[in-house]
């Protein structure tokens, strides 16, 4: 019995597998074809494949869904969040966010997170593992067969619940390119969004391959030292060398960058660090997004009272920065921006 997902195998890997059984060609495709495009979750439901291809399918992988544990929705009915049990015995949540004319699910790419961003849940958790790229790709088909069953459908992917995607880069872009494969679920690149603390080697390596997809940083500060207070990883990669990468995405991209900000009252809220911003993101071709702080267990910090975002936000926009104001989702049941573990925690209030 094989423990991998059967998402963890490609389209070439499938067309080996195929070989080696002895089977024609173009079973293969078949194959690849009901799990992407007919979202189907088990080898019985294959029914134009042989019965004992099915039988030997289902022999060969005892693995063909994450098992989700917890399911929960907002007393709003707009997000819904699931704690999914991996193979191993770890878990991992990703969020499902119902707006007007779009359907976007927050995907995660680790178990925890080893970046240590302070007001971060996922952060608070340590890294305890990287996901596969099948473990990846099986949150998106999850939800896609469940709107499915609502004659619903996905419109967006972002990449930023629990860890860091550029920290495993690979399973990540493997994930996204089996996604967004045209034979297959064929989910169009510039409807995902990938976000990163700022890993400048990686922002560098997806610079260079040219993917399609959407960036963001995750900001958060406009200096030296409290960036590094919030978020860890800027003594390894500063401010400057953050700025010259995204500088160079922009060049090679001709894409517009996403910077978000999680806004903390009396910490990064302040008309100094909006002035901070304005300079530091001055050249870029970049929009802000700012949302108030949502409260984590582990952080005594509060959000920012909405008249100082909106002196945050109007100090950007003199500056010709475009900013947005995120609304805040999910808190009742912790499904918030920065929000994600999996210690099962009670419900919070909003």
């Amino acid at each position: 019995m094989n423990s991998r997902l059967v998402y963890d195998l490609s389209l070439e890997d499938w067309a080996d597998l195929i070989e080696g059984w002895g089977e024609p060609a173009f079973r293969a495709r078949q194959i690849w074809s009901h799990l992407y495009r007919r979202l189907a979750s088990e080898p019985q439901a294959m029914s134009d494949l042989p019965p004992g291809l099915r039988s030997r399918l289902a022999e060969t992988f005892d693995s063909w869904s994450l098992v989700p544990e917890l399911d929960q929705s907002s007393a709003d009915g707009t997000t819904e969040k699931i704690l999914f049990r991996l193979q191993d015995g770890k878990e991992i949540e990703t969020v499902l966010m119902r707006y007007a004319r779009r359907r976007t699910v927050c995907l995660s790419t680790q178990a925890g997170c080893g970046m240590g961003c302070s007001f971060c849940a996922t952060g608070q958790m340590g890294l305890m593992r990287n996901l596969t790229s099948g473990e990846i790709v099986a949150q998106v088909l999850h939800f896609a067969r469940q709107l499915q069953g609502h004659s619903d459908r996905l419109t967006n992917l972002v990449v930023m619940g629990m860890g860091e995607p550029f920290h495993n880069y690979d399973a990540t872009m493997e994930a996204i390119d089996r996604l967004n494969d045209p034979t297959g679920f064929g989910f169009g690149a510039r409807r995902i969004t990938v976000s990163t603390v700022g890993l400048v080697p990686m922002i560098e390596r997806f610079t260079a391959e040219r993917r399609q997809v959407n960036l963001a940083v995750s900001l958060h500060a406009a200096t030296d030292a409290l960036r590094s207070q919030l978020i860890p990883i800027n003594r390894r990669y500063p401010l400057a060398a953050l700025r010259e990468a995204c500088l160079r995405y922009g060049e090679a991209s001709s894409r517009r960058l996403t910077f978000e900000w999680v806004l903390i009252e009396g910490v990064n809220d302040g008309p100094e660090q909006a002035e901070a911003l304005a300079e530091w993101a001055a050249g870029l071709t970049c929009h802000v997004n700012v949302i108030p702080l949502n409260p984590t267990r582990g952080y005594p910090g509060q959000p920012s009272s909405s008249q100082r975002v909106a002196v945050f936000r109007e100090i950007l926009m003199r500056h010709g920065i475009p900013c947005s104001v995120r609304v805040r989702r999910g808190l009742d049941i912790r499904a918030g921006c920065g929000q994600l573990a999996t210690d099962r925690p009670t419900p919070a209030a909003a």
